[in-house]
């Protein structure tokens, strides 16, 4: 037999959210709304919402945004000189984006005032963006020679993001390091966990190389063969078509000895991989690469139909395709 399904009671209704802020209250609490239901279950879940719902692309509007991209996803070490929008406080010397930072730390104050901020580090919300606007605006007022903390989530899903916080108007130019000494001012002198996890992140960081001729592309050594990864600003659906010409043309690789292998979803952009011979340098790839963006270009401005080769080609790109974010 079907069992029924019990009526919804008034009382259990969601009532109209008073003027002025509901204030934050426990979860298992009854809502201060007057619903009768408990907090969770009523006017938290908005709150909830707002922290957990992921913001695909929480670079956008940023000068760089593929820079952005491949600093938080892409590069072991590098660094990249920000300007915030309202100007540094006087006793802030500078401020610096850092991929990563010792013990993992999303922000840290030198003794001198000087402040990085840490990209690569998991965040409090779905929004990227405005959790590490949290940690910059509390980055700025620490106390010298001190890290910054970990945020809880708020609950609120509110408050300023970077591109509040930053100056749109500046380039983004990132900076690829052969290894962690940016951490320091001395590097030679650093002692205890610092200096180990020093040593533990120069062991782990593979050789990359940001190319001079191209936007957000970037080289990489591995143990076998190297690779380049690209970070591209277009939509994706029009990409993957350009990327499926090419392809289906016989003009997707880089050089000879090089192959698009695939690509991958992050922070709402695609970046497509090529292997490269073990041999093959960043050096090397800038010629082939300037060359491959023109034809791309041309392929981007297509608008017929795929043929059904193209069809198949990117059928065979999509499937080798994964998310990262």
């Amino acid at each position: 037999m079907a069992k029924k399904r019990r009526p919804r009671t008034k009382a259990s209704q969601p009532a109209a959210v008073p003027d002025g802020d509901i204030p934050v209250v426990g979860a298992r609490e009854p809502c201060p709304c007057g619903s009768g239901r408990r907090y969770k279950a009523c006017h938290g879940r908005a709150a909830a919402q707002a922290v957990t719902e992921l913001v695909r692309r929480p670079f956008e509007g940023l000068p760089g945004e593929c820079d952005w991209v491949a600093l938080r996803e892409l590069v072991p070490a590098g660094t990249a000189e920000l300007t915030l929008a309202a100007g540094r406080p006087d006793d802030v010397p500078s401020l610096t984006l850092a991929t990563v930072l010792p013990m993992a730390w999303p922000a840290l104050r030198r003794d001198d005032g000087t402040v990085l901020l840490g990209l690569q580090n998991d965040t409090a919300s779905g929004d990227i963006s405005r959790d590490l606007a949290d940690v910059l605006t509390r980055a700025l007022t620490a106390t010298p020679g001190s890290p910054v903390e970990p945020a809880a989530p708020t609950g609120t899903g509110e408050g300023p993001r970077l591109q509040d916080l930053l100056d749109t108007s500046a380039a983004l130019r990132p900076v690829v390091h052969d290894g962690f000494e940016f951490w320091l001012d001395d590097a030679e002198s650093a002692s205890g966990e610092v200096a180990a996890s020093l040593e533990r992140a120069n062991a782990a960081a593979i050789p990359t190389a940001r190319l001079g001729g191209v936007e957000a592309a970037y080289w990489c050594e591995a143990p076998e063969k190297n690779h380049l990864r690209w970070v591209m600003p277009h939509p994706e659906e029009k990409l993957l078509d350009a990327l499926a010409r090419l392809h289906a043309a016989g003009h997707s690789q880089l050089a000879e000895g090089t192959r698009l292998v695939g690509s991958f979803r992050a922070h709402g952009l695609v970046v497509p991989v090529w292997d490269l011979p073990s041999s093959m340098t960043a050096e090397d790839c800038e010629k082939p690469a300037a060359e491959f963006g023109e034809r791309l270009a041309e392929a981007l401005a297509v608008t017929e139909p795929l043929t059904g080769t193209e069809r198949k080609a990117r059928g065979g790109l999509a499937n080798r395709q994964v998310t990262l974010s």
